[in-house]
């Protein structure tokens, strides 16, 4: 520990970090903690937070009081949070130098925290560890650039790019759409770099002024960590050009959605083989089970790939996001797709995650599913040839109630999530979903006002 501590130590002096901003995942995916001065973040080798900051729902609510004191400690204790040297960016946008470390936690005895999304997502890798694997992950983040506004009943807007004119209709992989907001992109590529998140390439997708960035492929824990750092970036960087980035699964009406596509891959720890391929490169068992647990178990976890009321709206019929655990190859309207590949990359993309869920647990979930195929060795459906938004058997729940049911009775995951960590996030988002049904909608507004 003191080795990491050196690093970490001796990377602040080399960049003259001034501040240090601490940092934690809850539930939601909000980054929570402190921000130190430097010689007070060296000296501590961490921070104290309460453990009710895990247990807090997007408006900054917590679960009904019942549940909260079964989860936790009645005395609201703290947990101890110690810095990752292998998770210490840069904050390119501040005034003076500063740095992000993200921390993890553990109770006074050293253990893990349960409920924390980074210790799920290593509970779930040391499985893989366990079994002298590896899984590689290659992430695609869409979202949304708008105007600014400080209403939240008024509808978002594309934003005015260099020609001085918002966008219209669809614009899926125009460059010159894309280069409407090249001074953005330029300075967020910049912070990029400076905080060497593996980025790949800039997309325009079918919204107006809808993007999506792509990642290089590399370990699970380390992407999830850049997709943390890269939603604070972005968002930074649409800012300080007077407009706003939105992860929103579904932030405009009668506009495609935004999904965090996920590319998986399995590697052997020792050879670097990829498990999905036989040596004469042909598709293995373990790639087939693979795909039979994620056809199984997504629908049992969809609030990991979709954890807001808003994330449903992105399944509705008619819209470019699949409803269904089907796959197929080269097929972009199911569930789950497999590219084009040579075998050493034979690999599945899980197109079902929202760009608002959190990268901790839907990359775990995801995981976890695949895993829990190799091991109990199922089998998936036949692949579908042609289109697949139709198909009907392995349907996904529809409503954020229906999905949180689902997954907290769902007795064949309590070993591998923990009854504790189910019960805090259906707590989590149960609660978020009563705050949001007391809100009257633009709709009933207009629709129900002087008509009923």
């Amino acid at each position: 520990m003191s080795t990491d501590l050196d690093q970490l130590t001796d990377w602040l002096k080399e960049h003259k970090i001034t501040e240090v901003e601490c940092l934690i995942s809850d539930l939601t995916g909000i980054a929570r903690g402190k921000i130190a001065p430097t010689n007070k973040f060296i000296a501590e080798k961490g921070m104290r937070l309460p453990e009710s900051v895990l247990l807090q729902t997007v408006t900054g609510d917590y679960v009904e009081d019942d549940i909260y004191y079964e989860l936790l400690d009645p005395a609201d204790i703290d947990m101890y949070c110690r810095p990752d040297p292998n998770a210490m960016f840069l904050v390119p946008w501040a005034i003076e130098p500063t740095a992000m470390v993200i921390h993890d936690t553990f109770d006074k005895m050293g253990n893990p925290i349960e409920l924390s999304p980074r210790n799920l997502l290593k509970k779930v890798l040391k499985m893989y560890a366990d079994h002298g694997w590896m899984p590689i992950v290659a992430p695609e983040m869409e979202f949304y650039l708008t105007k600014r506004s400080d209403d939240p009943d008024y509808p978002l807007q594309a934003p005015v790019g260099r020609s001085g004119r918002p966008e219209t209709g669809r614009q899926s992989f125009s460059i010159d759409a894309a280069n409407e907001f090249d001074p953005l992109f330029e300075d967020m590529y910049d912070w990029c770099e400076a905080q060497r998140l593996d980025l790949d390439t800039l997309i325009h997708e079918e919204g107006p002024a809808q993007m999506e960035i792509n990642f290089r492929h590399g370990e699970a824990l380390h992407l999830a960590d850049q997709i943390m750092v890269f939603k604070r970036t972005m968002r930074e960087a649409a800012l300080k050009h007077d407009v706003a980035a939105t992860f929103m699964a579904k932030p405009i009406t009668d506009q495609p959605g935004s999904a965090m596509h996920l590319h998986q891959s399995v590697r052997d720890a020792q050879s670097g083989r990829n498990i999905f391929s036989n040596e004469d490169g042909s598709p293995s068992e373990l790639f087939l089970s693979y795909i039979g647990g994620l056809q199984k178990y997504i629908p049992e976890l969809l609030p990991l790939f979709a954890p807001n009321v808003n994330s449903f709206r992105r399944f509705l019929p008619d819209t470019s996001a699949p409803v269904n655990v089907e796959w197929g190859e080269e097929n972009r309207t199911v569930g789950l797709r497999v590219p084009e590949s040579s075998p050493q990359n034979r690999r599945i993309e899980n197109r079902l995650p929202g760009a608002d869920a959190n990268p901790y647990l839907a990359i775990a979930a995801s995981l976890l599913c695949g895993y829990i195929g190799m091991v109990e060795g199922l089998r998936p459906t036949q692949p579908v040839q042609g289109r697949g938004y139709e198909r009907r058997n392995l349907r996904l729940p529809l409503t954020i109630e229906d999905a949180l049911e689902r997954l907290e009775n769902c007795k064949a995951l309590e070993k591998y999530l923990g009854k504790k960590f189910i019960a805090a996030y259906v707590a989590v988002k149960r609660a978020e979903n009563e705050n949001y049904k007391r809100v009257i909608s633009s709709w009933e507004r207009e629709f129900l006002l002087f008509s009923v």
